[in-house]
């Protein structure tokens, strides 16, 4: 990936594990590389009040044996499928929560609002 665009992101969690992305997600093969014509890459000329964890970028994973144009349209397709159920793993667990009698959302208490009702 090129790293000293614009739009690239890289993360690591506390468990450790390193996220390497393009934030326009028009890197179908991230972490590896971007197209090489991006329409949309911009050279990073400064880093103006951005918090950075650290210097040093974790390198990418090894890249998969076989990647190419059939393994990125089948991401593309999974990334699909997982878009198209979310908004109902979402309601479902909503539900679960209204069930449960968990408040969520605008509008819910805070946990002090709720302390000071108890009392």
């Amino acid at each position: 990936m090129r790293e000293e665009c614009k739009h690239f992101e890289s993360r690591t969690y506390g468990n450790g594990e390193t996220v390497r992305k393009c934030d326009l997600d028009l890197a179908p093969e991230a972490p590896w590389r971007c197209p090489a014509d991006c329409p949309k890459y911009e050279r990073r000329l400064a880093d103006v009040n951005w918090t950075h964890g650290t210097l040093i970028i974790p390198p990418s994973p090894e890249e998969p044996p076989g990647l190419d144009d059939g393994a990125v349209q089948l991401l593309d397709e999974a990334e699909d499928v997982l878009n198209a159920v979310g908004p109902a793993i979402l309601a479902e667990v909503e539900a679960q929560r209204a069930a449960a009698g968990t408040r969520t959302g605008a509008g819910s208490p805070t946990w002090w609002q709720r302390i000071r009702k108890r009392r």
